[in-house]
C-alpha cells in the first residue's frame, strides 16, 4: 500500500555522514543505529520526513533547542493488542462512566498535556507543528479523556496501515491515562490494526503490559503492518 511512499521518499543513504542530505531525505536502514539506538541528527519535521521514519522504525526525540534526534531502538517495546489485560480494578473505572472519552477531538490539547512534565520534556513546540500536520493528514490521532468538561487525560501516537505508534499519555486525574489506554487498544482491535508500538519500555508501560521485541522481529512485523488497508 504504501510502496509508492517508500520508492518516492527514500534516497540511498549516505553512510559516510550522520547527517540528513535533503528536505525529504530518511535513513533507510535503522540497523546502522549505533549502540543507543541513534540513527542521524538533523532534518526537519515535515510530513515526508516524519512518515518516512515511521515507515522504517525510525522516530524523532530531542529537547528544546537542540538539533532533531531520530531513534531505533534494540530491542523496540511494543503492546500485544491480542493479549492486552485490564486489571479488574481498572475494568471497573472504565466501566464505571467517571470518564468521558473521544478520539481526535483535541489533538493539540493531547499533546501538549503529555509536554506538561516536571523532568522536561521531548515535545517541543516544533514537534506539536509537524504532529499536527500529520494529523491534519490523518497520520496521527488521539484519544481524550474528560471529566466534567475537563481534558483530565489522553494518548497520540502515529498511524500508516496497520501500525499505530504510541508517542505519549498524560493524566491529571489517577488512572485517566490509563483509561485513554485500554480505549486506545480496544479502537486499535476494532479497527484491524496489528502492531502498536511504544517504543522504548520503562516502568509505567511495563506496568501497562508492554514488552520488547529484537529490533529485526519488530521490522519484519512494521513492514506487513503498513501495507494493510485499515484506518484509525
Amino acid at each position: 500500500m504504501l510502496d509508492w511512499l517508500l520508492e518516492s521518499l527514500f534516497p540511498p543513504p549516505d553512510r559516510t555522514s550522520r547527517e540528513p542530505t535533503g528536505r525529504s531525505s530518511a535513513w533507510v536502514d535503522p540497523r546502522s543505529a549505533d549502540e543507543f539506538g541513534l540513527v542521524g541528527v538533523g532534518g526537519d519535521l515535515e510530513v515526508p520526513r516524519l512518515l518516512t521514519a515511521y515507515c522504517q522504525g525510525v522516530f524523532p526525540m530531542y529537547e528544546e533547542s537542540e538539533p532533531i534526534c531520530w531513534w531505533s531502538p534494540d530491542p523496540r517495546a511494543v503492546f500485544d493488542l491480542d493479549h492486552f489485560h485490564v486489571p479488574r480494578r481498572l475494568a471497573r473505572t472504565v466501566r464505571s462512566g467517571k470518564f468521558q472519552i473521544t478520539f481526535d477531538r483535541e489533538f493539540v490539547g493531547v499533546m501538549r498535556g503529555c509536554a506538561e512534565r516536571a523532568e522536561g520534556t521531548w515535545i517541543t513546540a516544533d514537534m506539536i507543528e509537524g504532529y499536527h500536520r500529520l494529523h491534519r493528514l490523518d497520520h496521527a490521532h488521539s484519544v481524550e479523556v474528560w471529566r466534567g468538561g475537563e481534558l483530565v487525560g489522553g494518548a497520540y501516537g502515529v498511524s500508516i496501515g496497520g501500525l499505530f505508534a504510541g508517542e505519549s499519555m498524560f493524566f491529571r486525574e489517577r488512572d485517566a491515562s490509563k483509561v485513554a489506554l485500554v480505549h486506545l487498544i480496544d479502537r486499535l482491535r476494532s479497527r484491524g490494526f496489528v502492531l502498536f508500538d511504544t517504543q522504548i519500555l520503562n516502568e509505567h508501560t511495563r506496568s501497562l503490559g508492554a514488552y520488547v521485541l529484537p529490533r529485526d522481529q519488530y521490522l519484519d512485523q512494521l513492514r506487513r503492518a503498513i501495507e494493510l488497508p485499515v484506518t484509525f
